[in-house]
This record gives structure tokens, sequence and C-alpha cells, in this order.
């Protein structure tokens, strides 16, 4: 069965630090493109931050650029998502995702396969 398992959400300080976690099951995250989305009641979901072609190749939101670093440990199958100086802008439900397949591009709503459940970060200033 193919799924994806966030954890590490939670409520921080403006300024503060958190890391999110997505443990892959049913596929390998090396053969597929993975990312980080967020979103708000009321608001799209936006993506954040991707990795591709192997895990050699990262996108950013230019929001979060500079501030959140992701990355894939292939060995234990899972995605990260280390988010630094936070702000309240970042409060959101973060979905991690997967696609169907490889991609050589930084993946979109429309490419994602698999969403995990989400985790909710707060950030309070």
């Amino acid at each position: 069965q193919v799924q994806l398992v966030e954890s590490g959400g939670g409520s921080v300080q403006a300024g503060g630090s958190l890391r999110l976690s997505c443990a892959a099951s049913g596929f390998t995250i090396s053969s597929r493109c993975m990312g980080w989305f967020r979103q708000n009641p009321g608001k799209e979901r936006e993506g954040v931050s991707s990795i591709y072609l192997g895990g050699t190749r990262t996108y950013y939101a230019d929001s979060v650029k500079g501030r959140f670093t992701i990355s894939q440990d292939n060995a234990k199958n899972t995605l990260y998502l280390q988010m630094n100086s936070l702000k309240p802008e970042d409060t959101a439900m973060y979905y991690c995702a997967a696609t169907p397949w490889e991609c050589i591009y930084p993946m979109g709503r429309a490419d994602v396969g698999v969403w995990g459940q989400g985790t909710q970060v707060t950030v309070s200033s």
C-alpha cells in the first residue's frame, strides 16, 4: 500500500525551528519526485519545496528560500523539511507529496499521485 506519513509539526515562536519528516511506504522515494505543500483554511494548497532527479535537484518557493531545506534519506525512505527562522505566515497544514514517476522539473499540484495526511505547523509572533 502506497502511503506517506508526516510527523514533526507543532507550535513554535517566530524565529524558531521545526523539522518535518515524511515516511514513505509501498514505493521507493528515490524513484519519484517528492515535495512539501502547505495550506490554510479557505486558501489553495501551495508548493513549498520539492526534490527531484534522484535527490540531486531542489526547488524552493521564494517565500521560504534561504530558511527551509528539503532533503531525503533513501536508506530510511524518508523525506525531510528543515524549517528555520519561522515566521507567523508559515503557519499552515503541511503535506508531503509524491509523484507516480520520476520527474525532471519541480513538481506541481497536478503532478501529485499520493498525499500524506498533513501535519500542523503554528508559528506565533
